[in-house]
């Protein structure tokens, strides 16, 4: 896809208390996304156009300066833009820990980021296994994917991974595979199941969920499951 450099920021949230675990923060949220998930709900964001640049960010994060303790960058897919490692290093002199959302797709700037020392903390979406995955993701990015979250598991970076299910997609044996290959890749943490909220618009028209899942023992020695929404 095409980058847009200039103005890559779709719109800011200026405070937050959810999205960064005890912390108060900003989030920018990056326009585009090289995924185009069933049940996303970010569809302007996805397939919008940025309105703010990496300069306007920039002056209005000068302004919340020990303000708030962080910034999550996410999107879209906020590891696409040509220069989000350097607004990542901006954000970093000015003192704000950093949280990245990201889909995976993007492990070489994930990895200089790790080697730079420039994140915090991490949320990796884990969309499903490869024999689901084209169909959730309409994208071939499974390997980019999985490469990601062995850089972070061999990086020791608090990151955690969080998967959207909305039961006509992902079953109890959906997700009892998708456990087992974490733990096959050493994962070891808090797993986060994202309930799909039914009513809300999302990029394709998808029927009722039911949330099945909850009534399930999913946790086992090394992976925690916990549920949101």
């Amino acid at each position: 896809m095409k980058e847009n450099v200039s103005t890559p920021i779709y719109s800011i949230t200026p405070f937050t208390l959810l999205d960064y675990a005890h912390k108060s923060a900003c989030i920018l949220w990056f326009a585009g996304c090289n995924m185009r998930c069933l049940y996303c709900y970010n569809p302007e964001i996805v397939l919008g156009k940025g309105t703010i640049s990496f300069e306007k960010a920039l002056t209005f994060l000068h302004s919340r300066k020990n303000l708030f303790d962080a910034v999550v960058f996410s999107g879209g897919e906020c590891l696409l833009h040509k220069n989000s490692i350097q607004l990542i290093t901006e954000v970093k002199k000015m003192g704000f820990l950093v949280k990245i959302d990201t889909n995976g797709s993007r492990p070489e700037v994930l990895q200089q980021l790790l080697e730079n020392q420039l994140i915090d903390y991490v949320a990796l979406d884990f969309k499903a296994m490869p024999v689901h995955f084209e169909k959730i993701t309409q994208s071939n990015l499974f390997l980019p994917f999985e490469k990601s979250l062995r850089l972070l598991v061999e990086s020791g970076l608090p990151f955690e991974v969080r998967t959207t299910v909305h039961s006509d997609l992902i079953d109890k044996n959906h997700m009892q595979a998708m456990i087992q290959y974490l733990e096959q890749q050493n994962y070891q943490g808090n797993y986060y199941i994202q309930h799909f909220v039914n009513g809300v618009t999302t990029l394709e028209k998808l029927g009722y969920s039911v949330k099945e899942l909850e009534k399930e023992n999913l946790s086992t020695a090394s992976i925690k499951v916990h549920f949101r929404g």
